[in-house]
């Protein structure tokens, strides 16, 4: 087939195929998003399942998948960028897809987590193709509306995570969870190749020594932070795993300086916007994947609801995900990002911290009160956040701003993951905890991740004090 006829007709014709562009990968990335929210609510059933998971492998289960998703999300992005990103989005979907069937076939931890891990280099593959597809579709001027129609993509993939997840949890066993994923994945994978056009080819070099290095120096530290309450802060084990961390993230820099096609050049950090937006996505991502590991925990150990309740429970922080990105792409053509990024980072922080005042007799609408909270703050503060990464860089570098942003965001959710399970095996006594040990346990760990993302809320807002409104 030649290349023209994979080249997308002008606007006027084509206003109905782009619809179903737009549907088939929004869609993708809802799946890829919904199966980060689902897990959570298999949290209990995995606890005391026949594989036999101790606290730190039931960690390590959630973790696998955004620790590989965010470690590969950048070289995803260049090849995307490299060899097209809808025949990339169909690998993604392909690995994404053999990753669950492991999963579901696991008969102990290693297998499920190694499963987990699969599945994450295809959502990897997934994400920064659909978001590089988006906002090339859309054109330059459309930027800001395809980023905030992709955020409300990944918002009802939460939502529809938790719901679904719920009623698995409820009805089915838990590897039903993984098993739906194939004939769904082959159905997105149909969609996708009869209505996704090709996209242009950029010359791209991916760096497999830097994934390498990022990876396993986020692995250690990971390590570190999940075996410490066990093994002991100061055991040789887990100062091993710090220091590891340390210095192969200290090599993954050197090599990015030094390399001639890097995964990431750090001297690209010496932009101001683009380093608070980055940090800005990783500080949001971190509050709410610690608040998604706890949520389900609470609403079932605690409330004492069932697992098809408690994802219906849980549907408050999807709303302002969903609906607050149009809102804030009006908000800002008019006021600029700042506005945005701060007022929508420090809602987050504010969220956490009520949410860690709840007790077995916080009333049900008052704690939904708390989840709105916090996913208004995501909602508003997701499209400027992305929008301030890609905007720093140049439209043939779509895959790269994707993937970096995206990657921002899983390294922030992995270490959410790991600080506030870290916090409940050290003073709850493992994840199924009884709610006299929980709470208490739960409150700390929550009120630790707070003080940490409005430290970082400060932090982006001082990245852009010198934000003007554009036209």
């Amino acid at each position: 087939m030649s290349t023209s006829a994979r080249t997308p007709a002008p606007a006027s014709s084509t206003a109905r195929p782009g619809r179903l562009v737009v549907l088939a990968v929004c869609a993708c990335a809802m799946v890829a998003q919904s199966m980060v929210a689902a897990i959570n609510l298999m949290i209990p059933q995995l606890a005391s399942s026949e594989l036999g998971l101790s606290s730190g492998q039931l960690v390590w289960a959630v973790d696998a998948y955004v620790l590989v998703f965010a470690g590969l999300l950048i070289p995803a992005g260049v090849l995307g960028d490299r060899y097209g990103r809808r025949q990339v989005l169909l690998a993604g979907l392909g690995l994404f897809a053999l990753g669950a069937a492991v999963s579901a076939l696991a008969g102990g931890p290693a297998l499920l987590i190694a499963g987990r891990a699969v599945s994450g280099a295809g959502a990897a593959l997934i994400m920064p193709a659909t978001m590089s597809i988006m906002i090339q579709l859309a054109g330059p001027t459309g930027r800001a509306g395809a980023l905030a129609t992709w955020t409300l993509a990944l918002g009802l993939g939460g939502l529809a995570g938790n719901v679904v997840g719920g009623l698995i949890a409820q009805f089915l066993p838990w590897q039903a969870l993984f098993w739906a994923m194939l004939p769904l994945a082959a159905v997105l994978a149909a969609a996708v190749a009869r209505t996704v056009p090709d996209s242009p080819r950029h010359p791209a070099a991916t760096d497999g020594l830097g994934s390498l290095l990022l990876i396993g120096g986020l692995a250690a530290v990971l390590h570190g932070i999940v075996e410490g309450p066990e093994q002991g802060w100061t055991s040789a084990r887990v100062l091993t795993g710090f220091a590891a961390g340390v210095l192969l993230l200290a090599l993954f820099s050197w090599h990015g300086l030094r390399a001639a096609h890097p995964l990431v050049d750090p001297r690209l950090f010496r932009n101001r916007r683009l380093r608070a937006a980055a940090l800005g996505s990783a500080a949001s991502f971190f509050g709410l994947f610690a608040l998604f590991y706890v949520n389900s925990q609470y609403l079932q150990y605690v409330k004492g609801y069932s697992a098809a309740l408690t994802g219906l429970a849980i549907v408050p922080l999807t709303v302002g995900m969903a609906l607050a990105p149009r809102v804030a792409v009006r908000l800002q053509a008019r006021y600029g990002p700042r506005p945005l990024i701060g007022g929508g980072l420090l809602l987050i922080g504010l969220g956490l911290l009520c949410v860690s005042t709840a007790d077995a007799g916080t009333p049900y609408p008052l704690y939904a009160g708390y989840l709105l909270v916090l996913s208004c703050g995501m909602g508003l503060s997701a499209p400027a956040l992305a929008f301030g990464v890609v905007s720093e860089l140049p439209p043939g570098q779509a895959g790269l701003g994707a993937g970096l942003n995206t990657a921002a965001r899983e390294v922030g959710a992995a270490l959410g993951v790991a600080v506030v399970g870290t916090v409940l095996a050290a003073h709850a006594g493992g994840p199924a905890a009884r709610a006299a040990g929980f709470v208490p346990a739960m409150a700390l760990g929550l009120r630790v991740v707070a003080v940490l993302v409005l430290a970082a809320t400060a932090a982006a807002a001082l990245g852009y004090r010198t934000d003007r409104p554009r036209p």
